[in-house]
């Protein structure tokens, strides 16, 4: 099986989907933001990056794959991330529980 190539931008983005401003072991997401259909790290790689300012994902969009497994390289719906515990569905790879504090930065609610 070949592995999924879906190309993630940012700032010193490692093959996990880490960067410079995320890098510990449970780092390894990437959020599809809706302004540019663009994997990012982070919020913060998506303001160092683009040209633009970041769109929200609203309520409604909740069931679009836009959350990248850096480990295992499937994507999961904005709900099932929100529903995983921090738990990839497909690999069991930990996610960073604290990347729930930043959901207001990606996701409208």
């Amino acid at each position: 099986m070949t592995e999924k190539l879906i190309p993630v931008s940012g700032v010193e983005v490692d093959a996990k989907t880490k960067c410079k401003h995320y890098r510990t072991s449970k780092d390894i997401i990437a959020i599809k933001f809706k302004c540019c259909d663009t994997y990012y790290p982070c919020h913060a790689c998506h303001e160092e990056v683009a040209d633009h300012e970041p769109v929200l994902w609203s309520p409604d969009e909740w069931n679009v794959k836009a959350v990248l497994c850096g480990e295992c390289r499937n994507e999961l719906t904005i709900l099932q991330y929100m529903n995983c515990q921090s738990v990839c569905p497909h690999c069991q790879s930990s996610f960073n529980p604290g990347c729930q504090n930043h959901y207001h930065l990606y996701f409208q609610g």
